[in-house]
């Protein structure tokens, strides 16, 4: 039910009129709190300009979307509440809001207090989408260096999930998503071996890197899961002996909270002998669980001088193949139709 029209309407962030898509906590006070990339705010308003009270732990870059089409990118700051303009000038009639975090937890926390629209000021729930897909990843998933060059080093301005084959995915069949993502994390050992909570640890976390408070998982429920883990498991010389075993214990807890939802899980572009030869076993592993697949390698995808961005990751045209490469599989395994703008 829209909220009445008036001159500069204000609804805070839990308004039933506003939506959030991902992992987030929402606080008696009407805030909305919340760190994994990817995560999403929808709302339709009425009026000439859209600002955001927030505040910020750290710094978050966001994407702002006004009907479908970007119109900047923002750059979260500030541990005080303050108000950010995010988008003006705008014919006074209806739009349609998205604002996407696009760098990763480890970086900022973001809380959302309200939201004024200027202008007839109506507020009004997006409804969402009939598809939905949950992605778990490492830094692929994040976007890491999307934006950046082959001679950059990693900088948050150039991280960008949107630009990575996750959402393009996502995008491509019109599907709501939520990204469970980190980066250097892996599904049993982390890059280098480093003795932080592994990927399998903060799947089961409301917050990727500010709590460990326990995530109850009835915020959505997808269609899809998809799993691009092990990069970072295989970093070092000695492979994992528990990988296997991890990653199927990983799918058992996916399956736990969603049923018997498919699982998808991706045969890393960059996967050495060592990774691949683990998830041939996996394939035989779970060869018995009904809607699991491996997907197969894409070897030399990725191509130097071209596909790659920041510190050896792909950028956004790199991103663009791996995805092309994933969904067919995505579609024969939903049974959602294929277009011709692959």
């Amino acid at each position: 039910m829209a909220v009445s029209a008036r001159a500069n309407q204000t609804v805070k962030a839990t308004d039933p009129n506003v939506s959030f898509t991902g992992r987030v906590e929402r606080m008696a006070d009407g805030a909305v709190r919340y760190d994994w990339v990817g995560t999403y705010l929808q709302t339709d308003f009425t009026g000439t300009a859209i600002s955001a009270r927030v505040s910020e732990e750290g710094e978050s870059y966001y994407q702002v979307f006004i009907d479908g089409k970007l119109c900047g990118k923002l750059h979260f700051t500030g541990k005080d509440p303050h108000d950010v303009v995010l988008a003006s000038k705008l014919k006074n009639c209806t739009h349609r809001l998205r604002l996407q975090k696009i760098t990763e937890g480890e970086f900022g926390r973001t809380t959302i207090y309200s939201l004024t629209a200027t202008g007839k000021g109506a507020f009004k729930a997006v409804a969402p989408k009939g598809r939905f897909i949950e992605v778990i990843g490492d830094s692929y998933t994040c976007g890491y260096g999307a934006e950046g060059t082959e001679t950059s080093h990693f900088e948050t301005k150039t991280e960008n999930c949107d630009r990575a084959y996750a959402c393009r995915i996502a995008h491509y069949f019109d599907a709501d998503y939520a990204i469970v993502a980190h980066s250097g994390m892996g599904v049993v050992r982390n890059y280098a071996g480093k003795a932080r909570r592994t990927m399998s640890t903060r799947y089961q976390l409301l917050f990727d890197d500010h709590d460990s408070v326990a995530y109850n998982f009835d915020q959505y429920k997808p269609n899809l899961v998809i799993i691009n883990l092990g990069t970072n498991d295989f970093s070092t010389q000695a492979a994992p002996a528990d990988y296997v075993n991890g990653y199927v214990r990983l799918i058992n807890t996916v399956r736990q909270h969603y049923g018997d939802v498919p699982v998808l899980c991706v045969t890393p572009h960059s996967a050495n002998i060592f990774l691949q030869a683990a998830l041939q076993q996996l394939r035989q592993k779970v060869s018995g669980m009904k809607d699991v697949r491996v997907a197969e390698p894409m070897p030399n995808i990725v191509v130097k001088g071209h596909d790659i961005g920041s510190d050896w990751h792909p950028n956004w045209k790199g991103h663009q193949k791996i995805a092309s490469t994933l969904i067919p599989v995505v579609a024969t395994m939903t049974g959602w139709e294929m277009h011709d703008d692959l």
